[in-house]
């Protein structure tokens, strides 16, 4: 009770002198009690400022007039205002009822600029940091940038490269921020190395990995450094191709890149645990939906019983079945795939379970990271949109689709909930990358000469997903131009639609005895009807002019002269009535040609293929018009396979053929198939199938023209077995091959050529002949062997081939060496 009453007193004395403290007093001391008051201000005045409003700095100030405020608020409001950047320095103190905040302003920044770079434009620098000019200058901010720009540099291969910041002041409180680059050596990626695999080479995934090893012509890469983020997109790319092929127990157990500081290059080492190959066990589909006929789904499933194993076909599998539930009215279908092990057959089995899903709609589509790319490019790869039904395989149908379109370097597509339980919001965040290219082209074959190139080329173009290309050539007996456009989403529908101007011209070579050049242009259509099999529809119309030179008329082809048959081509009254200049002796007509084709790819690899499957069926049918007729089909199927994967073997086998009939007229000269070595190595460009033999002259000083008609019909066959150069290192991308060619060429419309036997008498320019037209045609089957040498060079595929003839007919043209080549660069 005497502690009670004590409390009590004290309280009470405290509360009398409470009425005496002063107003604005902080606080006092009674009798071992603290009493503290909040303080209060009655206005905040500004100071300082120059170029920030008073009002600007006020709405940073946590501490309001008339308002009881503390030390945190101070402090608070000190922490916002440097926040801002806007102020290099800021002190708030109390002068008697007023809050003084008395600022410096950070410099105006007049000029950002960046000196020593070369590798890198001042354009690439500038998007990486966040001081612009016409802002405020900050130091930390400044830290940062530099450190932006060092990570900059190491992505691109240079480790040791170093920014220094400089700060240039200027009057009127203003700097120009300088960053001096010292870019450094390239740090490339010397050796690429693979721990663990014996099902593929080493050679062989590194074709599969983004990341390349440095080489002669390393000058000419950008991947050959080393990159944290492609390293991780690689070991992605590693256990997609593995799980593709059958290793569903693929790990990648490390990716390592240690970096030899003395010599600035890296090592990159993959340890990988490849596991066993399985194929496919038993294959069943089971459906919870009354509605669904399981028939109907089974028809549906990509995968088989007894093949391989492929993750990425179990993928489709999904996607085509929830199409087909989608189709039966079920929108929130999902399939899961059960899979049963059997370790010791080495076997999955599937069953595919489609039920109901949840109930979760698309409430909105996300698009970040497009700065240069619209926004409905990326969309139109969703078989979703707002307000559909949410379906995780569909989304990630999308995600592989924004991969394959070459755009962007990562897509990423997540989801976050949305403003109700029911609805999901998607987010799809992309990473772009250069579409543009200029590119200066050379090459040289055996037929064509050197001939180079210049073109511009954009996969995206304008950020609309379109495809243009325009290219010059020039070359020794090759000339023209060209311009392709196309459009990937025709009418807003996945059916790509183009079209194609050109203009070619083929001058007089050894293999050509004539001037040959064509104008003109196409539209074309695509429908994909499978990720691998497209059907294509084009329309051609073009003007083909044939002209003769003036060596022509002196009967000695010896030195260029064309044959009796191009001859009267030309000039149907050959040698009477035709003008005596022969820069008239030329003929032109009109071709008009719809054609369609079906084609399936499943290439690994477009330019050097290692496994997969190519064929392409086409048919033309010229005469919608025009001044020629004909109908012509084509088919040529290639299949690759890799035989050893230690050793880098890889076997080809190729079957190629065509026919081409008149349509109530003859099929000309020009419309034939004209067949060499490039079909049958070890034979002349032209080189195979009918041949104008006709003689002039006597049989001590004639000369035979032995010059090529082409042939209606053709088939070749190709077998072909290749592997890496020996005893060369593995960059240097040398390889060898070892071939077998067949085929034969033949047939030709008589009434295309002069009659034979006629008998031509006359005087033209003062040269007396008296000669028949013969011509020889047989179907003699032409093989040849031999060895080619290749280069997988920074300029594209480089090939030399030496063969030589087993079997041929006795007027066929042999050419044991053959080199081509070339590409943009």
């Amino acid at each position: 009770m005497r502690a009670f009453a004590t409390v009590v007193k004290k309280t009470a004395l405290a509360a009398v002198f409470m009425t005496l403290v002063p107003a604005g007093g902080a606080g006092i001391d009674i009798l071992g009690v603290s009493i503290a008051k909040a303080d209060s201000v009655s206005s905040v005045v500004v100071r300082g400022n120059k170029r920030v409003e008073a009002e600007t700095v006020r709405s940073y100030v946590a501490v309001k007039p008339g308002r009881s405020f503390s030390a945190k608020e101070i402090d608070d409001s000190l922490k916002a205002l440097y926040a801002t950047d806007l102020f290099s320095d800021v002190k708030i103190s109390r002068e008697g009822g007023a809050l003084a905040v008395t600022v410096v302003e950070s410099p105006l920044i007049n000029k950002v600029a960046f000196e020593g770079n070369k590798r890198l434009t001042d354009e690439q620098l500038g998007t990486v940091i966040e001081s612009k000019a016409r802002g405020f200058l900050s130091k930390s901010r400044v830290q940062s940038d530099t450190q932006r720009l060092l990570e900059a540099y190491r992505r691109n291969g240079r480790f040791r490269a170093a920014v220094v910041p400089k700060i240039i002041q200027l009057p009127d409180n203003r700097v120009n921020l300088v960053y001096e680059v010292d870019e450094g050596d390239k740090t490339a990626v010397s050796r690429i190395s693979f721990v663990g695999n014996h099902a593929f080479s080493s050679g062989r995934l590194r074709d599969v990995i983004k990341t390349r090893e440095t080489g002669l012509l390393g000058w000419l890469r950008t991947t050959d450094t080393y990159d944290p983020d492609r390293l991780q997109s690689d070991q992605e790319a590693l256990r997609r191709y593995y799980m593709k092929n059958g290793y569903a127990d693929f790990r990648v157990v490390s990716a390592t890149a240690d970096l030899d500081r003395e010599r600035n290059i890296f090592f990159v080492t993959f340890t990988v645990d490849e596991g066993d190959q399985y194929t496919y066990g038993d294959i069943d589909v089971q459906t919870s939906l009354s509605g669904l006929d399981t028939a109907r789904l089974k028809s549906a499933v990509g995968t088989r019983a007894g093949g391989v194993y492929s993750a990425e076909e179990v993928e489709k599998t999904m996607e085509a079945l929830v199409l087909e539930a989608s189709k039966a009215g079920y929108a929130f279908a999902q399939v899961r795939p059960r899979a049963t092990r059997d370790y010791q057959g080495h076997t999955i089995a599937i069953t595919y379970y489609v039920e109901e899903g949840q109930r979760v709609y698309v409430e909105r589509i996300n698009v970040r990271g497009n700065n240069r790319t619209r926004e409905y490019v990326v969309r139109r790869e969703f078989d979703m949109a707002e307000g559909d039904a949410y379906n995780r395989v569909l989304v990630q149908k999308a995600e592989r689709r924004l991969n394959r379109l070459g755009f962007f370097k990562n897509v990423k597509i997540g989801t976050e909930p949305g403003s109700q339980p029911d609805r999901v919001v998607v987010n799809v965040d992309v990473e772009e990358q250069s579409t543009g290219e200029i590119g200066f082209g050379a090459g040289y074959s055996t037929t064509e000469g050197v001939i180079g190139d210049v073109s511009y080329s954009d996969r995206n173009f304008l950020g609309r997903g379109q495809y243009i290309k325009a290219a010059v050539q020039y070359g020794q007996y090759q000339r023209g131009y060209d311009f392709s456009f196309t459009e990937p989403y025709f009418l807003g529908q996945r059916i790509s639609a183009g079209f194609d101007l050109y203009h070619k011209q083929y001058l007089v070579s050894t293999y050509r005895n004539y001037n040959e050049e064509t104008n003109g242009g196409a539209v074309r259509f695509g429908l994909p009807i499978t990720d691998n099999l497209t059907f294509g529809a084009s329309y051609s119309l073009y003007a083909q002019k044939i002209s003769l030179q003036s060596s022509d008329v002196d009967m000695n082809f010896d030195n260029g002269e064309a044959s009796l048959a191009y001859k009267t081509y030309v000039c149907p009254t050959y040698p009477v009535g035709c003008p005596a200049d022969t820069s008239k002796w030329n003929r032109q007509v009109w071709v008009s040609m719809p054609s369609i084709s079906l084609t399936y790819n499943s290439l690994d690899n477009i330019q050097f293929p290692r496994d997969g499957f190519y064929a392409k069926l086409q048919q033309d049918y010229a005469g919608a018009g025009g001044d020629v007729a004909f109908i012509r089909t084509t088919f040529d199927g290639r299949f690759y396979k890799e035989l050893n994967a230690d050793w880098g073997l890889v076997g080809m086998l190729r079957v190629r053929g065509g026919n081409i009939s008149g349509l109530g007229k003859n099929v000309r000269i020009f419309d034939n198939f004209f067949i060499g070595g490039e079909t049958i190595r070890g034979f002349a460009s032209m080189g195979i199938g009918p041949r104008d033999i006709t003689r002039i002259g006597s049989a001590a000083n004639g000369y035979t023209s032995n010059e090529a008609l082409g042939a209606k019909n053709y088939v070749a066959g190709s077998a072909e077995l290749m592997a890496p150069f020996p005893f060369t290192p593995e960059e240097f991308g040398l390889y060898t091959a070892v071939f077998a060619d067949a085929g034969t060429a033949w047939g030709i419309d008589k009434g295309s050529l002069p009659a034979s036997g006629t008998i031509i008498s006359g005087k033209y320019n003062g040269n007396n002949f008296s000669n028949g037209f013969t011509y020889v045609d047989d179907n003699t089957i032409r093989s040849s062997v031999g060895f080619g040498i290749l280069w997988r060079s920074p300029f594209g595929p480089l090939r030399a081939d030496f063969a030589v003839p087993v079997t041929k007919s006795r007027y066929d043209r042999t050419q044991v060496f053959r080199f081509s080549g070339g590409t943009q660069f």
